[in-house]
């Protein structure tokens, strides 16, 4: 899951010894002392029962960084400065510097029509196929709705990037072409695709070779399945048919594969967000050796390309809302409190994200969770926004917490409505054999339904290795899925029936309404496949 963690937040603690490690003898920052910072991430941290977290912070040229609490619970190992991290989405903001370096080596332009330097991209829409530059790559502004495609690698998926970027074709369009926002991960899938076709390198050996290795962020991995010893194990609340409700856990099902690597697949340590979170402040330049990308490069990174519309926050956080977002490069530029930066939040199973840098005051952090607390996440920010700009802050802690308690509280009880609701429980229109069979979406590709030897339905995604679960009749033609893969979230299954009573399609909808919008199932159109084919 690659996404953005306001969206995914808003729909759906091991206290530890605190360690402190501070980066090249650097002083405490003097806008948020580390006495302070220690202090607020442990509360935020026993209120929320995150495991461990790690933050780095920039303030000019002093870099300081944090770990707090358990890599793993119920193991002793310590979040240090070289605990590697799942950053997801921050990814996004690499994959943009990679094209701004072949931009910077005249192999590519902004405006160079994708079409042209990738064989066989193509749109639904003929005239996006045509018109979509390296620019549209990049912003949300495609028509896709929010995270379509996702399924398509998420959790893992059997897709090689080719096929990916050749399937993307079959994903209809929600809006027209650059006719509005809408977050999506699989176009920066094709843009890694793009590095690769312009450069001749894999989208990782790319990055390696032209900002991690300069940068000499050697804790960095660009591979999601990487393992190394100084890791973050991934944590969630996945007990109850709310996710984000109940004890935290250690996750079995994480992320896997490397189709999605260029929108979200880094992990990183606090020790090299330094770095990275330097070359941004910096405008691309290293202070001891050449320039990774140019100052126009930087310049167009952070030049906003794309409105995002606001939703009001709830009063207790509403401080915090902006009144400018918008997207550019791997970034989004908005106002906080009447100052302007430049942010994005990142989110996998298991592990979350957050990246600030403050134009005005040559600052910058990073905060990175092993668990999906979105309230710890922005408690943090918010705190370190306040204290780099040296505002008064409100209790962001107790705001946090109570937004949240609200947003479960909220779909727990809707949840339960419609698990009470006993009208209309009619049995199936055909016998449980008549809905077996094979059934394709156009983009997704095939799911399978059998009837087992004891009468009941099983449903499995071919091409997401592992996924596939019991049937459950809910009311007439609706079915529910229970995933066998832990942490999944659950489907009402429906079939619409033709005049003649055979089924005309599947269609899916997610059982939780705070559901990630990874979990696009609404986009979903199964048809039955003729016999044979």
């Amino acid at each position: 899951m690659t996404c953005r963690i306001p969206r995914l937040s808003l729909r759906r603690c091991l206290a530890g010894l605190l360690i402190a490690l501070v980066v090249a003898g650097a002083p405490a920052l003097a806008a948020a002392p580390a006495q302070d910072l220690d202090a607020f991430a442990a509360r935020a941290m026993k209120t929320f029962g995150t495991p461990g977290m790690a933050v780095t912070i920039v303030d000019g040229q002093t870099v300081t960084t944090h770990g707090y609490g358990v890599r793993k619970l119920g193991e002793a190992a310590r979040v240090d400065a070289h605990t590697i991290f799942p950053i997801g989405s921050n990814t996004k903001a690499f994959t943009a510097a990679a094209l701004a370096i072949l931009v910077d080596q005249g192999k590519l332009h902004w405006d160079d029509r994708v079409v042209d330097k990738l064989p066989g991209f193509r749109m639904y829409d003929a005239y996006a196929s045509a018109e979509m530059t390296v620019t549209d790559l990049l912003v949300h502004r495609s028509g896709l709705g929010l995270g379509e495609g996702d399924l398509m690698t998420f959790p893992t998926s059997d897709r090689t990037r080719a096929e990916l970027v050749n399937d993307i074709r079959y994903l209809k369009p929600v809006r027209s072409f650059r006719g509005g926002y809408d977050y999506d991960n699989v176009l920066y899938i094709v843009a890694g695709q793009l590095v690769e076709a312009v450069s001749g390198q894999r989208w990782e050996d790319f990055v390696q070779q032209h900002i991690l290795d300069p940068l000499q962020m050697r804790d960095t991995q660009t591979s999601i399945d990487a393992r190394t010893a100084d890791q973050a194990a991934l944590h969630g609340r996945n007990t109850t048919p709310v996710r984000g409700v109940g004890p935290q856990r250690v996750l079995t099902t994480v992320m896997t594969g490397s189709v999605f690597a260029a929108a979200g697949a880094l992990q990183v340590s606090a020790a090299d967000m330094g770095p990275w979170l330097r070359l941004q402040l910096d405008g691309g330049r290293r202070s001891d050796a050449g320039p990774i990308f140019s100052a126009a490069a930087a310049k167009m990174l952070w030049t906003p390309q794309t409105l995002i519309p606001i939703s009001p926050l709830p009063a207790e956080v509403a401080l915090a809302q902006p009144q400018f977002n918008a997207y550019a490069l791997g970034f989004e530029v908005q106002d906080y409190r009447g100052h302007r930066i430049i942010t994005h939040l990142g989110g996998v199973l298991g592990g979350y994200s957050a990246v600030v840098i403050i134009p005005e005051r040559h600052a910058a952090f990073a905060v990175m969770l092993n668990a999906e607390d979105p309230a710890t996440l922005l408690a943090m920010r918010e705190h370190l926004l306040d204290s780099l700009l040296g505002l008064p802050s409100p209790d962001w802690i107790a705001g946090y917490g109570r937004m949240f308690e609200g947003i479960n509280a909220g779909a727990t009880a809707a949840l339960k409505a419609a698990g009470s609701d006993a009208s209309s429980r009619g049995a199936p229109s055909l016998p449980l054999s008549a809905y077996a069979g094979v059934y394709r979406d156009p983009w997704y590709g095939t799911a399978t339904l059998r009837q087992g030897a004891n009468g009941a339905l099983t449903i499995s995604f071919d091409r997401s290795p592992g996924l596939h679960g019991a049937l459950e009749h809910v009311r007439h033609d609706t079915f529910r899925t229970h995933w066998a893969m832990p942490d999944v979230e659950d489907a009402y299954v429906s079939f619409a029936l033709k005049p003649d009573g055979s089924i005309a399609q599947m269609t899916m909808q997610a059982v939780s309404p705070i559901a990630d919008f990874s979990w696009d199932y609404q986009d979903l159109r199964f048809v039955p496949m003729a016999a044979g084919k």
